[in-house]
């Protein structure tokens, strides 16, 4: 690693975004204190992709963003300035596109072509299903939907399906050479039926050839009209390919390739495979290699094969090229989970550093009012747990019924060979893969080829527990077996090979599992607090103490120094400054229900009941979108400002639309209920405007104002914990201001950077800025100051010892304290004020008063007792004692970054 780990700035490209956009930001980014740009996927992409993720070729840069000479431009420029560069990677998947040329030799060639073996295709299948028709086969077919074309830009003959368009096997042309009026067809016929893939090349010329003689293009395109007028023939050179054609809805149920999550456009890629690393890395590796690339973050980690050996490939080939970049892993943990230290990388992307903030800021006494006021609303009680597993059941049986039907065929080959298992039925054996997985606490385990881990044994021998005791099967012995499956519990050497099979398909689907189930179902109708309803929380864990936040930063520095801590990331449910918000709810819960009483009596008009019952919004949603609402709406919102106004309103129509559909209990993306979603839409458009509900809005915004402003005192606090507990804090475009974005895509809009740069050099002190925090000026000064001071010891903040400091007095509940100190003498001491509701007792000025802190001090150890600190947030600092006195400390600014010497 060349240059330390300072921060990292999280870019996201495409969508207005190239290489040359972000060559621009270079001096923003610098002047901020950045070391590291963080980019999104950078390589080619399906057509019109706005993410990247649909990754078509590893080793070809992204040409709309500016292609190679583009990259090597920015890269250049970030050297210069003294800046790294981490790039966002996609190992797991691959967009099924006609641009990946891989994917296109598969479909041409079948199981004969080089790359057969690239993708996690099971091959015993009859036919490649492509899932992408609007209706079914039949329908298409009769309806025209179906063709054959002659690509002018390829120059070849392809199969169309209403505009997605698919290679032909150049052994079956003579289903449309037979339509051919020309001398050179039976030439033709015998040259294509006889290639193979080594033929390609030669193929493609000697056809260019032939579309160069005088006639034969025109002889072609009537041929081609010939066989599209003839429905019988048509079908029948369908039928001759390597892939099928089919309805849509077909891929849940049956699949013929490992997808990501559910999404058919998105293909397995097998990188347990030795050539298959290779090929998709070789671009990657030379740029490390040329010192072009420091940092990678490996998407999606928990969906390849093995993810401790391919970490450790990783690692590897990055030696051969005498590099050494760091390497971030998008993990989720659950619970206590822990990232294994067998990776050997620096650690995750933080999503757990986003649920310890969440304990910290969520008021744990008050949960019993929260849960009587939610439930009051929506008439009912509901059990979080209960409403995972039943989702996860749904979603494995139903969603993903395809993946399931695959791991029930390879534990029933495993079974089998058993005179203990053979009568084992498909129904029972089904059930009990479902049931073990409902009860898995986290994403996946991790057996592999070299064995069973420990912790994973434990996890498995619980589950397996748990599935019996819940008694969804009424037999306890094929769970049992599904248990020694994952647990690789055999003998016999084919029986080892089959549960590895099986082992590995269970542990790359139980993910999606989990992630389709509790972020893509639950967290939109579990609705009582929805800033805990984020990726890796639990709803259900409802507030801390600030022992537990201690106690999750020293397994931080123990697991991970080096890993980032993120507030917001390209994939969280809300922007950070909505969450810091939407925490202070759980302080005021009667004050919330008041505010939700009022909005629920001003827009009852506006609720309508559908033709088929249904009350639309739901009180479950109509709750949420209260949240919704709150968390979103500026700091400096103005109810006058018809123009933000109609913004904002475009903005939530668009996320309540996506968040009724994943929680899938009244519309759904496959089954969309228009006239729910037409009154939901209604409603907010309602809700937004002042023509149809009046002074609804301003009332509302009056009455959230405590709200607001202990929110805006929860966002600073959070962002200095961000950039002082161990870790590397990284920050999301844009949320070094304040950030109240929904889910994407309004999370990933593009932000203005001229006016960002201006205000961190306005010449504003930090604390006069605070005045005035309605603007998010005094955010960003918060996280210059921070970063500058992590600039001059990098080590100290990302290794350096972590200390909780006790807190006394009044106050003490409404302050998190710690030190960080290294060998080198140095230190530095954290005051970040917490609970801010009921700190600024319920007032709406963000800045508390000196006096709010009464006889609070926190006591320092007496290894610090001696040093005099000063506060790089501009406060007094402090001289030397025993303690600090927090009306003194923090009289300038709510909180302190003291730093000795």
């Amino acid at each position: 690693m060349t240059r330390p780990l300072v921060a990292t700035y999280r870019l996201q490209f495409r969508e207005g975004t190239g290489f040359g956009e972000a060559q621009q930001l270079i001096p923003y980014l610098r002047r901020l204190g950045i070391s590291h740009l963080y980019a999104s996927p950078v390589f080619s992409a399906s057509e019109g992709s706005t993410h990247g993720y649909d990754v078509t070729d590893y080793n070809e840069f992204e040409a709309e963003l500016g292609g190679q000479e583009g990259f090597i431009a920015l890269s250049d420029a970030l050297r210069a300035a003294g800046l790294g560069l981490t790039i966002d990677f996609v190992p797991n998947h691959m967009g099924v596109s006609p641009r990946n040329k891989w994917w296109e030799d598969v479909l041409r060639w079948g199981a004969d072509s080089r790359y057969a073996q690239t993708f996690d295709i099971s091959w015993e299948a009859e036919k490649i299903l492509i899932p992408i028709l609007g209706k079914p086969y039949g329908e298409a077919l009769k309806d025209g939907d179906l063709s054959v074309l002659f690509d002018e830009a390829r120059r070849e003959l392809r199969f169309d399906a209403a505009g997605y368009t698919l290679p032909i096997d150049p052994r079956t042309l003579s289903h449309i050479f037979g339509f051919l009026d020309h001398e050179e067809r039976d030439r033709l016929v015998r040259r294509f039926s006889a290639a193979d893939p080594a033929d390609g090349d030669d193929l493609s010329e000697r056809f260019e050839e032939h579309l160069a003689a005088p006639g034969f293009e025109a002889a072609l395109k009537k041929a081609v009209k010939g066989i599209n007028a003839d429905h019988s023939c048509l079908h029948a050179l369908h039928e001759a390919q390597g892939w099928r054609l089919a309805w849509w809805r077909l891929a849940r149920e049956k699949l013929s390739y490992r997808r990501f999550f559910e999404i058919a456009e998105l293909i397995g890629v097998r990188q347990e495979m030795r050539r298959v690393f290779r090929d998709s890395h070789r671009t990657v590796l030379r740029l490390a290699r040329d010192g072009r690339l420091d940092g990678i973050r490996i998407d999606h980690v928990d969906g390849v094969a093995d993810p401790k050996n391919y970490l450790l490939d990783l690692r590897q080939a990055f030696n051969a090229v005498r590099a050494n970049p760091f390497i971030h892993v998008e993990k989720i943990l659950t619970g206590p989970e822990r990232i294994r230290a067998s990776w050997k990388v620096e650690g995750t992307t933080g999503y757990e550093f986003i649920t310890a903030l969440a304990g910290l800021y969520t008021d744990a006494a008050r949960e019993v009012e929260m849960t009587k006021a939610y439930e009051g609303f929506i008439g009912g009680t509901e059990d979080v747990r209960a409403m995972v597993a039943d989702q996860k059941r749904y979603i494995l049986g139903h969603n993903l019924a395809g993946e399931l039907a695959v791991l029930t065929d390879l534990a029933l080959s495993v079974a089998a060979g058993g005179l203990d298992t053979r009568d084992f039925g498909r129904d029972a054996m089904s059930r009990s893969i479902v049931e073990v997985a409902t009860a898995l606490p986290v994403y996946r385990t991790y057996v592999g080829v070299d064995g069973v881990p420990s912790k994973d044994i434990e996890i498995i021998d619980d589950a397996v527990e748990l599935a019996q005791s819940r008694r969804e099967v009424e037999a306890e012995e094929p769970v049992a077996f599904v248990g020694r499956l994952l647990k690789l519990d055999f003998e016999e050497g084919r029986e080892v090979s089959g549960a590895l099979d099986f082992t590995r398909r269970f542990q790359q689907t139980t993910g999606a599992v989990m992630a389709k189930a509790v972020e893509d179902t639950v967290f939109y109708r579990y609705n009582r607090l929805i800033a805990l309803n984020e990726v890796g929380g639990e709803p259900d864990h409802y507030g801390a103490d600030v022992s537990a936040f201690h106690e999750a930063m020293e397994i931080r520095l123990q697991d991970q120094p080096e890993g980032l801590t993120a507030s917001s990331t390209h994939d969280t449910k809300r922007g950070e400054d909505a969450r810091a918000r939407l925490y202070t709810l759980s302080e005021a819960p009667e004050a919330w229900a008041r505010i939700v009483a009022g909005a629920a009596e001003a827009l009852a008009p506006f609720r309508k009941i559908g033709p088929d019952g249904l009350l639309s919004p739901d009180p479950a949603t109509e709750w949420g979108f209260y949240q919704s609402l709150l968390g979103v709406l500026p700091a400096d919102f103005d109810p006058a400002d018809d123009a933000a106004r109609a913004s904002i309103s475009e903005r939530l129509v668009t996320f309540m639309e996506k968040a009724v559909r994943e929680a899938k209990k009244h519309t759904s993306w496959t089954a969309p209920n228009e006239p729910y979603e037409s009154a939901l839409r209604d409603f907010v458009q309602a809700a937004m405007s002042r023509e149809a509900s009046g002074g609804f809005l301003a009332g509302f915004w009056q009455a959230a104002q405590p709200f607001v402003a202990a929110g805006a005192l929860t966002s600073l606090s959070q962002t200095l914990l961000k950039l002082a507990a161990p870790g590397v804090p990284d920050i999301y475009q844009g949320t070094e201001f304040y950030d109240n974005s929904l889910v994407d895509p309004d999370n990933r809009r593009k932000s203005d950077t001229a006016p960002r740069l201006a205000a961190l050099d306005d010449g504003v002190p930090l604390g006069l800025a605070g005045r005035d925090w309605r603007d998010g000026r005094v955010k960003a000064k918060l996280t210059l100051a921070g970063l500058q001071a992590r600039a001059g010891a990098p080590a100290l903040y990302s290794r350096g010892a972590y200390r909780p400091l006790e807190v006394v007095g009044e106050k003490a509940a409404h302050i998190v304290a710690f030190a960080r100190t290294d060998s080198e003498g140095r230190a530095a001491v954290v005051l970040a004020p917490r609970l801010a509701h009921a700190l600024l007792g319920g007032g709406t000025d963000a800045t508390p008063s000196a006096e709010v802190w009464a006889d609070s001090t926190v006591r320092l150890p007496a290894e610090l007792s001696g040093l005099a600190f000063s506060d790089v947030l501009g406060g007094p600092g402090h001289a030397g004692g025993e303690s600090l006195a927090l009306r003194t400390v923090l009289g300038t600014f709510p909180m302190a970054l003291l730093t000795a010497p």
